[in-house]
């Protein structure tokens, strides 16, 4: 039986991807090998969100060709895209195919193993109107299946290279959007996650059809039990979204909404299509319509420009709007983008203090947002074993406004929905205990929150 070996590197929607691959050589007869085994074929899925991101992604490469030189070396994902020249010049790359194609790779692959030619598929992806499908039918994680129904980004925020590595916004037809999410169900998941580069833009590309469309059709699907949007800008939640957001029994209670900044002429200059008053806003909305809900986002510490004064102002903004967790990265310049030319670039030094500041931010707001379930009783869908352990007596899973709760159980309840009440609350961690298990078809009976919800806000 031939081997592949994967490595991805970057976000959710890479690890998307290479799941999506790994179908098309499993239905060739391939079987999967760890990373640091011999195989016959490996593929590395690459980054380039930062330059670190594409010097990892040659080191890798190159392990690859080292740990067995006849092997085919397939390079894909966003530095595949950006820049092939350079992999290609990589010694013993045979394959560089980009964010696009990926269906044709199995024939590739073949066709280098037969006369061994090394081969450049990578096409201007700027071009590119139409949304590749990849379907992935299973997923490791039992409970939780992760749906693309996105590619592509239209911002070009200054700070970004995405756009150029995966091109304008292609939506995902909405018909094979259903299709999918029922064959999930069928196979046993109980929540999606609907994911995309820019999974708020699905329907940008379509006529009188966006996201909050899709939401009411996949609110339909029977049996499912949980939906799960990855993230979503602020500019993008209106009131026909929170209408949906508010009144579906499906819709979980957690919405990750990137700031990126706290200070406006940072948001400016980053090319964000919001104030900070203007994002408040929208948060306020989603607290009146959703009480209790868990609001995450992703914030940048140290870009061209920012001052101390304007960091503080950003700290106090963050601080007022209570986020149930913030992810928080330095700015690194990245080749190409616009914010890599800018003037006034932040010192290391000061970028890794802020950052400091801000992750002792995040742990308290997490452990506060936490505390106000100490003593609710919440639904929860264990995922693995504590740890990933078996034999501790404990499971692990979240709650629909993501709480991650520990608590008594065996491996029989992974995947089950489970009613738990919260005992003890941590910074990345509650423990419960188990009250009882909902289990077939238990949607008729499910209460995310005991806070009691008010009625939809009409658009």
């Amino acid at each position: 039986m031939p081997t592949v070996a994967f490595y991805t590197l970057g976000c959710k929607v890479n690890f998307y991807d290479t799941e999506a691959i790994w179908q098309l050589f499993k239905n060739e007869g391939y079987e999967q090998v760890d990373f640091e085994s011999t195989a016959d074929v490996y593929l590395i899925n690459t980054c380039t969100v930062t330059n670190t991101g594409d010097k990892k992604s040659r080191q890798i490469i190159r392990r690859a060709v080292r740990r067995n030189p006849d092997a085919v070396i397939a390079v894909t994902g966003c530095y595949a895209q950006t820049s092939p020249a350079e992999i290609m010049a990589i010694e013993g790359v045979d394959l560089v195919i980009g964010t696009q194609d990926r269906e044709k790779i199995m024939s590739f692959v073949n066709g280098i193993q037969e006369d061994r030619k090394p081969v450049n598929a990578v096409r201007n992806i700027m071009k590119t109107r139409d949304f590749e499908e990849l379907d992935v039918p299973d997923f490791s994680e039992r409970t939780r299946a992760f749906l693309k129904i996105q590619e592509g980004c239209n911002n070009f925020c200054t700070f970004c290279i995405i756009p150029w590595s995966r091109g304008l916004s292609r939506s995902r037809a909405p018909q094979s959007v259903l299709e999918q999410a029922k064959q999930l169900v069928a196979s046993g998941y109980k929540e999606i996650v609907l994911t995309g580069i820019h999974t708020g833009g699905y329907g940008d590309d379509m006529e009188n059809y966006n996201l909050t469309s899709l939401l009411w059709d996949l609110d339909k699907v029977e049996g499912l039990e949980r939906i799960r949007i990855s993230s979503i800008e602020a500019s993008q939640i209106d009131d026909a979204m929170i209408d949906v957001l508010n009144r579906s029994s499906k819709m979980c209670r957690h919405l990750h909404i990137p700031l990126q900044a706290g200070e406006d002429s940072v948001l400016k200059r980053m090319r964000r299509k919001y104030t900070t008053e203007e994002y408040a806003a929208k948060i306020k909305r989603l607290h009146e319509a959703m009480p209790g809900v868990a609001i995450t986002t992703d914030v940048i510490v140290g870009f061209p420009g920012e001052t101390e004064e304007m960091f503080e102002s950003g700290f106090r903004f963050m601080e007022e709007l209570k986020f149930a967790e913030m992810h928080v990265f330095p700015y690194s310049k990245r080749t190409g983008t616009p914010a890599a030319r800018m003037d006034e670039q932040v010192d290391e030094e000061i970028k890794n203090e802020r950052v400091h500041k801000l992750i002792d931010l995040s742990e308290k707001m997490q452990l506060q947002y936490a505390k106000q379930y100490v003593g609710q009783v919440l639904d929860v869908i264990p995922e693995r074993d504590y740890k990933g352990a078996p034999g501790t007596g404990l499971v692990m899973g979240y709650t629909d406004n993501y709480i991650q709760v520990v608590f008594n159980g065996t491996e029989s309840l992974i995947g089950k929905l489970c009613r738990v009440k919260i005992t003890e609350a941590g910074v990345n961690e509650c423990r419960a205990t188990l009250v009882r298990v909902l289990d077939d078809h238990p949607s008729q009976e499910v209460h995310t929150f005991v806070l009691e919800r008010p009625e939809a806000i009409q658009a």
